[in-house]
Parts: C-alpha cells; sequence; structure tokens
C-alpha cells in the first residue's frame, strides 16, 4: 500500500493541474473515478466459485489478508492462513464460518529454514495450492537521513526477500502442476518514491521486478502472477510501520483511516485473479495519479512530491 500519503493542500492543488491532463496509461489502474468501479459496484462485486481450490495467503491475522481469507472461504474455497498471531488467525477462521476448510498454518515469513516444512504442510492440507498471495509486509515513517540501517535490513527482509523466498519454495510445486496463480501484494509506493518511506519504496519496487520477470519465466509453463499495488486502505499498515529507530510507530493517520475498505481491495484482486490479470493499481484520487505520471511524465511527478516535502509533508508526518 502507499500507506497513506495525507498530502497537504499545495501538493493537491498540484497533482489535480498536472493530473487532470493525463491520459491513461494502463487499463488496469482501478480508481472510484472510474463508473464501472464506485464503492457501490464494488459492494455488489461476487467472488466466482472457488470451490475445491486452495489459497496461502500470508498476513493472513488482519487487514487485506484477512478480506481475502474471508473472501475466499466464502465463495467454497479451502484457505491456508499464515502469520504471526495465532489468537487472531484462529479468530479470522472461526469467523469465515466454515473453519473446516481453513488451516491456521502460523511461522514468520522471515524463518527462511522453515520454509521447506511449511510448504509440505500447506501442500498436504488439500494436495495442492492454486493460489499464493504474499500479502505479509512491514512499512516505514521516517527520513533517509535520520534511518538506521536496521530499518532497511528489516522491510528488506520482510517486504522483498521474504515473498521471494516462499515463492520459489512453492514455484515447483506450481509448475509440475502446470497451473497456479502467484500475487504479490506491492503499493502505489512501489510505482513511484514516496517521501518517509525509502526502505519500503526500495522492497516494494523490488518486488514488482522480480514477479515481472519471473512471469516471463513461468508464463508458457501455466503460472500466473499478479502485482497488486495499492493505494491508502483502511488497515493497521501505519500503525505498525518502523520508525527511524526500528520501534512501532503507533498511530495510524487520517489518509489510511478514511482509505479504501479492505473487503473492496479483497473483491477486486479475485476478480483480477478470476480473468487472469498481470497487474492492478487499487487507488483512488491523487493516489491514483501516481503510477500514470510515474510513467507518462516522471519530471513533473518528482516536482510534485518535492513540493510536497518543501510544503512540510515530512514534519506533519513526524508530528502524528
Amino acid at each position: 500500500m502507499v500507506e497513506g500519503l495525507g498530502v497537504s493542500s499545495v501538493s493537491i492543488s498540484i497533482s489535480r493541474m498536472w493530473c487532470g491532463r493525463l491520459q491513461s496509461a494502463s487499463q488496469n489502474v482501478l480508481t472510484a473515478a472510474q463508473p464501472a468501479l464506485t464503492r457501490w459496484n464494488r459492494r455488489r462485486a461476487k467472488l466466482t466459485d472457488q470451490l475445491n481450490k486452495t489459497a496461502w495467503i500470508t498476513g493472513a491475522s488482519s487487514g487485506i489478508g484477512e478480506a481475502l481469507t474471508k473472501a475466499f472461504v466464502a465463495s467454497g474455497g479451502y484457505a491456508i492462513l499464515s502469520g504471526r498471531n495465532v489468537g487472531e488467525l484462529q479468530r479470522v477462521a472461526t469467523e469465515t464460518g466454515a473453519t473446516e476448510r481453513c488451516l491456521i498454518l502460523p511461522f514468520d515469513t522471515v524463518d527462511y529454514a522453515s520454509l521447506a516444512d511449511k510448504v509440505a504442510a500447506a501442500i498436504a492440507f488439500q494436495g495442492h495450492i492454486d493460489v499464493l498471495v504474499n500479502n505479509a509486509g512491514i512499512s516505514q515513517r521516517s527520513p533517509a537521513l535520520d534511518t538506521d540501517l536496521s530499518v532497511y535490513q528489516r522491510i528488506v527482509d520482510v517486504d522483498l526477500l521474504a515473498p521471494i523466498a516462499l515463492t520459489q519454495a512453492l514455484l515447483s510445486h506450481m509448475v509440475s502442476r502446470g497451473s497456479g496463480q502467484i500475487v504479490m501484494i506491492s503499493s502505489v509506493a512501489g510505482k513511484a518514491g514516496v517521501p518517509m518511506r525509502t526502505a519500503y519504496c526500495a522492497a516494494k519496487h523490488g518486488l514488482i521486478g522480480y514477479a515481472d520477470a519471473l512471469r516471463s519465466e513461468v508464463a508458457g509453463q501455466g503460472v500466473k502472477v499478479l502485482v497488486v499495488a495499492p493505494g491508502s486502505v483502511k488497515t493497521n499498515v501505519s500503525r505498525n510501520a518502523l520508525n527511524a529507530d526500528g520501534s512501532v510507530r503507533g498511530i495510524s493517520d487520517a489518509a489510511i483511516d478514511n482509505g479504501i475498505d479492505p473487503n473492496e481491495v479483497a473483491s477486486l484482486i479475485w476478480e483480477a485473479v478470476r480473468t487472469g490479470k498481470r497487474e492492478i493499481v487499487i487507488a483512488e484520487g491523487m493516489e491514483a495519479s501516481i503510477p500514470v505520471l510515474r510513467a507518462q511524465d516522471p519530471e513533473k511527478l518528482f516536482d510534485m512530491v518535492e513540493a510536497m516535502v518543501a510544503a512540510g509533508y515530512a514534519q506533519k508526518i513526524s508530528a502524528q
């Protein structure tokens, strides 16, 4: 996710002036401004029947991961719920109303030594994995000048190396079956640099690069790869973000609190899986314009983001 830009009035006016002239660079930018993707229509969206299909979802204890799990099970599918908080994973499984179709498989995604055993347990649940959703992640709220290297190491480990490691561990299973889908939850911050999130942007950019390269290699072997780049979504991402010293931020912000409902995001993601999309951006307002502007006129985007910082964006974020 872009994790709550919370832009100033100066940057908003600049973005409107520039982004208003843009032509869509991709049909995969999903915004509330498009009539077919209003919030009302999103709520009406129906997940197609997932009977006998199995999805493995990391970060399943809250936010987008929780919403993805509940929607998948509600459609008849089997879900493997992974994360570190066993109690919350159990809560999500119970709230699906079908615990018999849920496997709670807790682990820390950076515990690479345990991956072989976790993959074996996941496959054994129903004999196959149809969809892997790499959703677990952590964000940041600190200027680069003040940020300890350990924060970069932690975020790159969790947001980039961990999903790569899990994908690599499961990839041969999907290739051998000649089918499967890998979903990488990146961010609008993985499409363009966002201040106060240098580590997060680096990891999410890297995730897209890995996914794009992997897609080209396995497309002919029946395996699909979807990149999802959300904007602000109403989750705990800002509250759980790391400060410059590695401590947990502990507070949210207005942009996240007023973000897109995770259930709407989950509906759009499962629809993209169903239709075989390769990349979607799920964002509204200025955030939806960022990937388009980055592709069409990066100099203007750079100017806009620099203007945000000059107008006091970093101080505003730090003061929250």
